[in-house]
């Protein structure tokens, strides 16, 4: 009986916290989605160059995984963009404390306006598609988010950007650049933020 009590709770707080979150104002939401995109900030700090692409591997994407899970596809897709506008504008918080428009012109700028996507993919499913908050659905929400939603842009910008310093990019040289050197750590990202969403979201509405 003190088994099933605790999980009857556990559920319970993950049913209260879904619903005062759908159920918060506006000022509330623009508030989170605030504090979401200082975390994405703070993770973008964590990173690691490789000798062999431009573009850094850092723990944004984990912030943005979560962003969906957290404040939905709307207020989600939200906190990226405030993201995305305050750093151009002169928050130093994009890698390496990066700021403003050139930043997004660079190589890593696509992948910044795929986290609008991933946050509002994730938010969608988690929001319209309550199966998909269950372990493994979270996770294949959470893969196809991070390698399409983000991947596509990301990899649109850098060969674009790559194009403007005179290189042209080949299928594989830009899966080698833009891909390879973030899988496994992509991988560990998706799967701690997963088991966090897992373990906040109610699995029922």
């Amino acid at each position: 009986m003190p088994i099933n009590s605790n999980i009857n709770k556990f559920h319970e707080m993950q049913s209260s916290w879904y619903t005062w979150r759908n159920n918060a104002n506006t000022i509330t939401m623009v508030g989170l989605s605030f504090l979401v995109a200082c975390f994405t900030g703070l993770m973008a700090q964590v990173t690691i160059a490789t000798p062999w692409s431009p573009v850094l591997i850092s723990f944004q994407t984990f912030a943005v995984l979560l962003a969906g899970a957290f404040l939905g596809e709307k207020w989600g897709a939200f906190s990226m963009v405030l993201y995305a506008l305050l750093g151009i504008i002169g928050m130093p918080w994009f890698t390496g404390m990066e700021h403003g428009l050139a930043w997004i012109l660079s190589a890593s700028g696509g992948y910044i306006v795929g986290f609008v996507f991933a946050a509002a993919f994730t938010g969608y499913m988690f929001d319209h598609h309550p199966s998909s908050r269950k372990p493994v659905q979270t996770v294949i929400v959470m893969l196809i988010a991070n390698f399409i939603c983000i991947y596509i842009p990301g990899l649109i910008g850098l060969y674009n950007f790559m194009l403007g310093t005179g290189s042209v990019l080949s299928i594989s040289q830009l899966i080698l650049m833009g891909v390879l050197p973030f899988i496994v750590g992509d991988i560990i990202k998706i799967a701690i933020a997963s088991g966090i969403s897992t373990s906040i979201l109610p699995k029922e509405d």
